[in-house]
């Protein structure tokens, strides 16, 4: 998984991330989005679940 977009401009800061994987979204860290602090089907869970839509990633495949 490669970790694509963020659109600040759609987020609705609902804190649907922060609350459901705070080891890869932690606000108080730059970059606030570490793609790499958790498995990569969990990410892809929260991501998917973001209600506003701001969040996105692409596939890579192995």
């Amino acid at each position: 998984m490669n970790y694509k977009n963020l659109d600040a401009e759609v987020c609705i800061h609902s804190g649907h991330c922060v609350k459901s994987l705070p080891t890869v979204f932690d606000v108080k860290k730059r970059p606030w989005i570490e793609a790499d602090g958790a498995p990569v089907e969990d990410v892809m869970r929260v991501v998917d679940g973001c209600p506003s839509g701001a969040l996105s990633y692409e596939r890579r495949e192995a």
